[in-house]
């Protein structure tokens, strides 16, 4: 059964950090990536990485912030989220495809179930 499952969410003051990881099973994908969608807000694409690790994408919004980093030996995908604000406040969806036509990618086939991060004022 091909799955990705989501760790490392939780409730965070601001400006503290959080890891998330994600773990693939099932198949490997080429490239893997972090979304995020707040209460009545649209999703947002917030981080893309490539197999090599080569090609990266971030959200104008996380820039400078944010890390996606992967390990292929382990199938699993990394968001490290450093001086973290309440608008990052959001349940965060890992994503991962096995190509694209564009980058950074706009579909993605297979996606997780979650994880919640709070961060507090």
């Amino acid at each position: 059964q091909v799955q990705l499952v989501e760790s490392g969410g939780g409730l965070v003051q601001a400006g503290g950090s959080l890891r998330l990881s994600c773990a693939a099973s099932g198949r490997t994908f080429s490239i893997m990536g972090w979304f995020r969608q707040a209460p009545g807000k649209e999703r947002e694409r917030v981080a893309v990485i490539s197999w090599s690790g080569g090609s990266l994408y971030y959200a104008d919004s996380v820039k400078g912030r944010f890390t996606i980093s992967r390990d292929n030996a382990k199938n699993t995908v990394y968001l490290q989220m450093n001086s973290l604000k309440p608008e990052d406040t959001a349940v965060y969806y890992c994503a991962a495809t096995t190509w694209a036509l564009q980058w950074p990618p706009v579909d993605f086939s297979t996606w997780g179930q979650g994880t919640q991060v709070t961060v507090s004022s």
